[in-house]
């Protein structure tokens, strides 16, 4: 299969065509995939730019017939046509990201400022196949029916102590809000369990691919915070890797 992704060999010789999600997860959002910004982390692979375009044309190449079967097999109906692009908008952290486009096909996108951090094929890969994953597992979907539930529960509840139309509409933003954040831990989890045997599938390590984790700020367990303690990841990534073989 040839993998369909856009990709624009430029002056930086990796650019692409600015995406701007329609739907779901976004950079910021819980399901995204950060990397630090480039003061948090080691810098840049000395990878020349025609060897980081190579390598993620490699990896996309070899993950996205993987990610697509996996996501047949696993699910029923689903579009599994998945679209890879590169977000090259203007200051943009290293990051990746899965969304939707109008038409529900879903993209995985990654910024110019992650291909560049990644230190191998491996990484690349796990991270792509932790996005496809959280299409497959129907992330967007569940976070958003969670953000549904508590904008009713905390708007209902503020409603019944007869504050003001404003202030219900606070409580519903604010509930919405913790709705979606409540099981965003899980989903990273998830994400990266099935992301591993993407991977894997794929012929990648993922364990290698994980030690991505290890130049990222640890999050730690904040309450609703979005991402796992980087341990948590890993130990994942480990624990399913060794299933695996």
């Amino acid at each position: 299969m040839t993998a369909k992704f856009i990709i624009v060999l430029g002056a930086l010789a990796l650019s692409a065509c600015t995406i701007s999600p329609q739907s779901g997860s976004g950079p910021t959002s819980p399901t995204a995939t950060s990397a630090p910004s480039p003061k948090q982390t080691a810098p840049t692979s000395k990878r020349s730019e025609s060897q980081m375009a190579r390598d993620f044309v490699a990896v996309v190449n070899r993950t996205e017939p993987v990610a697509e079967a996996e996501c047949r097999a696993r699910t029923k109906g689903r579009n599994c046509d998945f679209k890879i692009v590169v977000d090259d908008r203007p200051n943009q952290p290293p990051n990746a990201f899965q969304t939707v486009d109008k038409s529900g096909r879903p993209i995985i996108a990654f910024t110019l400022g992650l291909i560049a951090r990644a230190q191998n094929q491996d990484e690349l890969a796990f991270v792509m196949g932790h996005e496809a994953a959280h299409h497959i597992e129907l992330h967007l979907e569940r976070q958003r029916q969670a953000a549904v539930t508590g904008a009713v529960v905390f708007g209902g509840l503020a409603a019944i102590t007869g504050v003001d139309p404003s202030s219900v509409e606070s409580a519903q933003k604010l509930g919405a809000a913790v709705g979606a954040r409540s099981f965003s831990k899980d989903f990273e989890l998830e994400a990266d369990s099935l992301g591993t045997i993407i991977a894997h599938k794929a012929g990648f390590d993922p364990v290698r691919g994980s030690a991505f984790f290890g130049r990222i700020p640890d999050p730690g367990d904040k309450f609703l915070g979005t991402h796992p303690p980087n341990a948590a990841r890993l130990e994942t990534v480990r624990r399913v890797a060794a299933g695996l073989k």
